[in-house]
This record gives C-alpha cells, sequence and structure tokens, in this order.
C-alpha cells in the first residue's frame, strides 16, 4: 500500500527527519496566515459637523410637532429700592423706602421724624415701625454720650477731642444707615435692641 503525505510512524528511524520536513512545508503557509494591520488612510474631513453660534441661534425645528419659541423671557421680580419705593404705606402715602430711611438722618431731623412716624404709621407695617424705633434709639444714644463727652470737655483737653471724633464718626455712620434704608438693604444696631424694642412698643398709633 503506497504511502500517504502525513503517514508516519513513530518508531521509524528516520521519523524526526521527516518530521521536519513536512514543518517546513507548511511554515509558509501558515506565516502567511497571520493578522496583517489595516493600511493607513488620511482623514479627509471632519466626522461631525461643527455649528457656528449664528446657524445654531436660527435653527429651531419643532419637536413631535410642537413649536419651541425661540427666545423664552423669565419673569423679573423686584427687589431693594424699587419695590420699597413703589409701595405707598397705609394711612401715610409715601413710599416705604422713604419713611425707613427718614430717622436715620443726623442731627434732630432724624430723631424727630421718628417720633412721627411711630405716632402715625400703624402697626401692620412692621417694617417702617421698627426702623423708626431703631434710628430714634440711635439717636438718643448719641445724644447721651454727646453730652457726657462735651460735659468732661470743660475738665480735659482728652475729653474734649474725644467729643469731637465722636460727633464726627456718629454724623457718617448715621448718613450711611440713610443711604442703606433708602436703598432697601438691611440695618440693624445691635446695641440699640433693647431700647428700640421699648420704643417700639410704648409708642402706639395715634387714631
Amino acid at each position: 500500500m503506497p504511502k500517504k503525505k502525513y503517514d508516519t510512524n513513530p518508531l521509524d528511524p528516520e521519523f524526526p527527519q521527516k518530521a521536519r520536513e513536512m514543518q517546513a512545508e507548511t511554515s509558509p503557509h501558515l506565516n502567511a496566515q497571520k493578522t496583517q494591520p489595516f493600511p493607513f488612510v488620511a482623514p479627509t474631513e471632519e466626522q461631525t459637523r461643527r455649528f457656528g453660534e449664528a446657524e445654531f441661534s436660527s435653527y429651531s425645528s419643532p419637536f413631535n410637532g410642537q413649536e419651541i419659541p425661540s427666545n423664552f423671557q423669565t419673569a423679573q421680580f423686584e427687589t431693594g429700592a424699587d419695590a420699597s419705593a413703589k409701595r405707598a404705606v397705609s394711612k401715610v402715602g409715601l413710599p416705604e423706602n422713604i419713611l425707613t430711611a427718614l430717622p436715620y438722618i443726623p442731627f434732630y431731623v432724624g430723631m424727630i421724624a421718628g417720633i412721627l412716624i411711630l405716632l402715625f404709621v400703624p402697626k401692620s407695617e412692621t417694617k417702617v415701625r421698627f426702623h423708626a424705633a431703631q434710628g430714634l434709639a440711635a439717636h438718643i444714644g448719641i445724644l447721651i454720650i454727646s453730652s457726657v463727652l462735651k460735659g468732661m470737655g470743660n475738665i480735659t483737653d482728652l475729653a474734649r477731642l474725644g467729643y469731637k471724633v465722636f460727633s464726627v464718626a456718629a454724623i457718617v455712620m448715621l448718613i450711611l444707615w440713610t443711604v442703606k434704608a433708602w436703598q432697601g438693604k438691611p440695618v440693624h444696631i445691635e446695641s440699640a435692641d433693647d431700647l428700640t424694642n421699648w420704643l417700639e412698643e410704648k409708642i402706639k398709633p395715634r387714631g
């Protein structure tokens, strides 16, 4: 019976030689089956298109038959001085920001304004009455300290200097509080809390 190509006998003394010959015959075929890398292809254009700002804003196609507004305006809320300036206080008729700023005006103008506001503004206007009582308390405190320093100024030059410095500082602070209250910003004098609450409670509105 004739021998086939792959018919080998392991006991044959020539088996190692025949095995090497068979391996040499099949090696080129195996090497040819190796995975080859893909050839390099130079990019010709961008994969995705980039829209400009003008093109993007002008594009507004409907979604599921619903029209999408191109420009959506949100509601604007009034805050600070705008809202206070437009709201008139009951029984007085003046804007809220003016009434909250009047009690902090320097000298006796603010003190008299605070007393009048507490006498004529109803209890329901808590913000206006609070600033009137706090401004009046600030003026009372400034008046007491100024009187003490002025009396001591007749004895020592240091007290006379302290009176002048305190008077200038008090006027500057009252102007700052007046501006802040007029702008609708919070004004809180912590050292005058007790006197503020007492004045607001004791001075009741008339009528």
